[in-house]
């Protein structure tokens, strides 16, 4: 547990860095002394676009290279890349830097695979929900540390607190950081990216959960970005500083959902995807009825639709880890891009809607993209056979090990390995999972 909270922390600390820019912008575009759109407007698309970038090229490497010292080369590059953003009175040189640095950060992506390996099946979801929160805490925060120092300070000094942390980021992960051997030996980099090609072509369960995640992430995103039009406009008019509080609020989501880990441990994915798409669907209705007119279904539907969607993504990653144990970054990856993608989307449309038709028809929208949602996982159930695009063979049991009985699961070849012999799992009462011998066909 210690572990995986260490985790949890490097990913808030490093995960800022693609954030502390966006509250500033107004003063770099001064400093630099530039307007808004030649400046403000380029760099954060610049961070995003180097994180973008190094979530498909960077963090598939986690499956052939040793992920202790990928990481901590990460760090280090993205420690030093920040001494010149502190520094430099280039506007160009600050693009490129910024973009280095967003291809740089991406650690939590590879930091998570990995607590999915280290932590047992049994606690596999909790292992994640806590690497995940500590994500999201890393986007609330640096927005809300970076304004508060800009503020009393100087934007340079923002970025020389962001060398500190990510110096002791780097010392952490020395010290704690496990030496987890390298689980594909013999994989290439070209071969990487035919694996995951491989993956979206012949598994159904990673197209399943790639289109799930593209929709939640464009709702989740629209959220956040129409929040602000809805609360700076009639009848709320709220100042910047109030509308930036209900930060706080989807924080208290955020920091919530480490709680529910125990119970996503002992569901079966599927189900846990399915109820917190429910009751974000629920919550989207909230806002959707009342959002314009009541300023408590904006909380309400702020805390629930952030508890939500934390808990349909940590269910969904830890769906789409028990694909493959030797192809986790690859994955992992996989889904990244999908919500990347997704929060392209979400940012676009939900704009151009909320802007031509208003906040209902926006919200009324995103309902249909969460009814979508429950579409694509309905049409493909829990227990399907890995290679059936549709279907509900196998049952709809909704806890994975039952809790008054013994059960014996036989797990089918990791796709990775091919070959024709079997894996058997004995699990026992307590859940705990010992394996058998390989059987010949």
């Amino acid at each position: 547990m210690l572990l995986n909270v260490s985790f949890g922390i490097g990913s808030t600390l490093v995960i800022a860095n693609l954030y502390y820019c966006q509250p500033i912008l107004i003063q770099l575009s001064a400093s630099f002394h530039v307007t808004y759109d030649e400046g403000g407007k380029v760099i954060p698309t610049l961070v995003q676009a180097g994180f973008g970038i190094g979530l498909l090229f960077i963090t598939p490497l986690g499956d052939m290279l040793r992920r202790r010292q990928l990481i901590l080369l990460l760090v280090v590059f993205s420690a030093t890349l920040t001494i010149g953003l502190a520094i430099t009175n280039n506007l160009l040189v600050f693009e490129i830097i910024s973009f280095l640095i967003g291809l740089t950060s991406v650690t939590p992506q590879i930091l998570m695979p990995l607590a999915a390996d280290l932590a047992p099946p049994a606690r596999r979801g909790s292992a994640i929900s806590v690497v995940q929160s500590g994500f999201l805490l890393g986007i609330l925060i640096a927005r809300v540390l970076s304004g508060i120092v800009a503020n009393f300070t100087s934007w340079r000094i923002v970025y020389c607190m962001s060398i500190g942390v990510q110096s002791i980021v780097l010392g952490g992960a020395y010290m704690l950081l496990p030496d987890y051997p390298v689980k594909n030996r013999d994989l290439s980099y070209l071969g990487i990216f035919r694996s995951m090609a491989k993956y979206i072509i012949t598994e159904p369960l990673v197209s399943q959960i790639m289109l799930t995640n593209w929709a939640a992430s464009a709702c989740y995103t629209n959220w956040w970005v129409t929040l602000t039009f809805l609360l700076g406009g009639p009848p709320y008019n709220y100042s910047t500083v109030v509308i930036g509080l209900f930060g706080l609020v989807g924080m208290l989501g955020v920091i919530t959902m480490p709680f529910f880990g125990r119970l996503l441990d002992r569901l079966v994915p599927w189900w846990s995807i399915i109820v917190s798409t429910v009751c974000l669907l629920v919550f989207q209705s909230v806002q959707t009825g009342a959002g314009g007119i009541s300023i408590a279904a904006v909380v309400i539907s702020c805390f629930g639709l952030d508890l939500f969607r934390q808990t349909q993504s940590v269910s969904l990653s830890t769906l789409m880890f028990s694909i493959s144990e030797t192809a986790r970054s690859r994955l992992n990856a996989l889904t990244i891009i999908s919500v990347f993608l997704g929060q392209i989307t979400g940012t676009s449309v939900g704009t151009d809607v909320f802007v031509g038709y208003g906040w209902r028809a926006d919200s009324a929208l995103f309902m249909a993209m969460y009814l979508f949602q429950l579409v694509v996982l309905i049409l493909r159930g829990p227990h399907c056979p890995r290679n059936r695009w549709f279907g509900h063979e196998g049952g709809l049991e909704f806890w994975k090990i039952s809790p008054s009985k013994q059960s014996q699961l036989i797990a089918s070849d990791d796709p990775e390995n091919t070959g024709c012999g079997r894996l058997t799992v004995v699990c026992s009462e307590k859940g705990d999972a010992k394996e058998g011998t390989e059987e010949p066909c």
